[in-house]
């Protein structure tokens, strides 16, 4: 890229927008805006056939929305690397944008500076999000652990008996022996031998652990 301005095609289905976008970028000289697309099918094109290095893509657009044009982006011109611009922030967006291949993923209130350096980074092979982009993802990834870690729970958990699930659902409560015993009608010293019984086969070392275990396994 050294010498070479950044190519960059601009889709959006608003002229306002893209005249926007363009004032912004063309006030840094190492990026030159090749072209503009109205639509999904347009961008792909444009893409292809000025070699772009950058494209700077809406989602809502006629003729193919901006996540459906992502993949066909990807093939027909592989070594253009696509940024996510839109008005909406939801989750879904961001994740589809990075699970077909966008470099990054911007909303469209954006401040100059920032819709700068997300090309400058695109156009050097690096991802770019914003911070509201940043956090959907990051919150995806603490879902992911949380959905393993209750799959490992369920897991440890299936090998108990039934009555043993319910006194380790009572333990997940915080109830104490007694409380526990009232709940299930049974004596405190069966309680006790249960929760021992519990922590052996789950290799928990208090009750304490048991109970956390019994919250992720959705008892």
């Amino acid at each position: 890229m050294a010498g070479q301005p950044i190519r960059v095609v601009i889709a959006d289905d608003e002229p306002l927008i893209r005249a926007g976008i363009r004032m912004i970028l063309i006030s840094d000289p190492d990026i030159e805006v090749v072209a503009e697309a109205a639509d999904g099918r347009a961008a792909v094109e444009a893409a292809r056939a000025h070699a772009a290095d950058v494209v700077l893509l809406d989602i809502q657009m006629p003729v193919l929305d901006g996540l459906s044009a992502l993949p066909e982006l990807r093939r027909a011109a592989p070594a253009a690397r696509v940024i996510v611009l839109t008005t909406f922030g939801e989750r879904e967006n961001v994740l589809r944008a990075l699970e077909h291949g966008g470099a990054g993923f911007l909303l469209k209130d954006t401040a100059p500076a920032e819709l700068i350096r997300a090309v400058r980074a695109a156009a050097a092979g690096d991802a770019y999000l914003s911070p509201a982009a940043t956090r959907h993802v990051v919150e995806r990834l603490a879902t992911g652990r949380e959905a393993a870690r209750s799959e490992q729970a369920r897991v440890r958990v299936a090998a108990l008996s039934e009555k043993e699930r319910e006194v380790l659902a009572v333990l997940g409560e915080g109830l104490s022996n007694a409380d526990a015993g009232r709940r299930l009608h049974m004596s405190e010293a069966t309680v006790k031998t249960y929760v021992s019984r519990i922590l052996a086969k789950l290799d928990c070392e208090n009750r304490v652990q048991a109970a956390l275990l019994a919250r992720d396994a959705g008892l």
